[in-house]
């Protein structure tokens, strides 16, 4: 079977005559669900399973996401050491602050090109995937050098022990010269889930994280380079992933070097979208970069422990985070298509799903989370702290969950700055004023740690009220 759309004359979606294509389709055996007449369009159908067989491939690919650095800090908590282990994850936060800006930009992308897709809007389409690929290659260039450059500076404005800074230096540095691997390949992938498809840059993925594994243990172990060896191993499957969905979409998309453009339309569009989300997305990582110094204060045993559990909370929040971004596909979808009520009935939906998961991941973590921060060090001193951020965290995650599923529909319905509001107000602003006012009073870890819980009720809070009390869709009332 041959499934084409063609726009200017160039292949849209699958060409399954392609002898690449039926490798792709072979490794997605039992997924054909998604290679449909219009594949992707999720304006009509069963609800409960689009979101479903959406979010599915988003976790799973998110959890291969979240193995890079993951195994990174395995591999350096089992074979290098506690200070190593420290090195590793006190960059996560200022990673996730530098690329988080960005990232927030491809959701604004995401969301103009999905509504140009629930319009058929063939021409609009193809000018939206090139400005949006050609944002982030120049977004990318511009993070390598900044980050190369700012590296030693950012680390010791956060207060990173003098024990581990070298370390600390060596692998954001590494990292950095990899960063527009990362960015291409999340925008890429979210060009392709905005029209429908989360499947097919899960398999990229996959075969990225494997090779990172691979090349960690290599590294480390074979070839003892150490915590550069990770660092090397991360950049070198980032960009794997990246030209593998690269080319995918030169296949695919019709996307060519010669018509990467700013077009001034689109990008007013995406920047309108995406901004309030990026700079959301900013401030709040800048907030975890303070609460990471307030941690850092306790020790190089307080940064490995909330640090391994760090990793573990990123695989936590993946399934309400992956229903967040079908939620808001499918509202950018059925807004285009002017279904406004199948849009509220998706957000309910999404929030029954959502909410089951997180409880069973809630349990999960007091059953075996121990065990899951044995993976990364043995040290007592590190168990103990993990533990502590456990018990905190876990039990609020439904409330996390609550306010992710009903920012991602605001998001596809053109309300992202509402949902930046109350996010950096709640995240980011209450978070801080807690830290501020009663860690000086109680110098605790546990003071510090408590923001994350406190601040996602209040927010659950508000998102509920403002998504019964405001006329959220666009061009019709509630």
């Amino acid at each position: 079977m041959t499934v084409r759309i063609s726009i200017r004359g160039n292949p849209f979606f699958h060409d399954f005559s392609f002898p690449s294509f039926r490798f792709i389709l072979l490794s997605l055996k039992g997924m054909n669900e998604m290679t449909q007449e219009v594949r992707g369009l999720m304006s009509e159908g069963n609800i409960w399973k689009q979101l479903t067989l959406f979010a599915i491939p988003l976790v799973l690919g998110n959890i291969f996401q979240q193995l890079y650095n993951a195994v990174d800090s395995m591999i350096v908590g089992n074979f290098v050491g506690k200070e190593a282990l420290a090195a590793v994850t006190s960059s996560s936060p200022i990673i996730n602050l530098l690329i988080s800006f960005f990232m927030g930009l491809s959701v604004g992308a995401g969301v103009v090109i999905a509504r140009y897709f629930g319009a058929r809007d063939e021409a609009g389409l193809s000018d939206s995937i090139h400005t949006s690929m050609c944002m982030i290659v120049i977004a990318g260039i511009i993070m390598t050098f900044a980050g190369v450059l700012l590296t030693p500076f950012i680390l010791e404005w956060i207060g990173v022990p003098d024990d581990v800074m070298t370390d600390s230096v060596l692998y954001l540095r590494i990292y950095f010269y990899g960063i527009l691997g990362v960015m291409v390949y999340n925008m890429g992938s979210g060009v392709l889930r905005a029209l429908g498809d989360s499947r097919t840059p899960l398999l990229f993925l996959i075969l990225s994280s494997l090779i990172n594994v691979v090349l960690d243990y290599g590294f480390v172990v074979w070839f003892h380079m150490g915590i550069a060896g990770v660092a090397w191993a991360t950049l070198i499957s980032q960009c794997i992933s990246a030209a593998l969905i690269w080319a995918l979409m030169m296949k695919q998309n019709g996307l060519r070097f010669s018509r990467l453009k700013l077009h001034a339309h689109i990008l007013g569009e995406v920047v309108r979208v995406g901004l309030p989300s990026g700079i959301q997305n900013a401030i709040v990582s800048f907030s975890n970069l303070i609460v990471q110094s307030n941690i850092n204060a306790f020790g190089s045993a307080a940064m490995a422990g909330c640090g391994a559990y760090t990793k573990i909370d990123g695989f936590a929040i993946l399934p309400a985070m992956s229903y967040s971004m079908a939620i808001t596909t499918f509202t950018g979808q059925n807004i285009g298509a002017g279904k406004h009520e199948r849009v509220r009935q998706g957000l309910k939906a999404c929030l029954v799903l959502t909410l089951i998961t997180s409880f069973l991941i809630s349990g999960l973590l007091f059953l075996f989370g121990d065990s899951a921060l044995r993976i990364f060090s043995n040290d007592p001193q590190v168990i103990a702290y993990g533990h502590t951020m456990l018990m905190l965290l876990a039990p609020g995650y439904f409330l996390l969950a609550i306010s992710h599923a009903i920012s991602g529909v605001l998001r596809g319905a053109n309300r992202a700055a509402s949902a930046m509001v109350i996010i950096i107000a709640c995240w980011c602003g209450m978070r801080m004023a807690w830290i501020m006012v009663t860690v000086p009073l109680f110098h605790r870890i546990e003071t510090v740690l408590l923001g994350w819980p406190l601040s996602w009720l209040v927010s659950t809070i508000i998102f509920i009220l403002y998504y019964r009390k405001s006329n959220w869709l666009p061009e019709a009332g509630r």
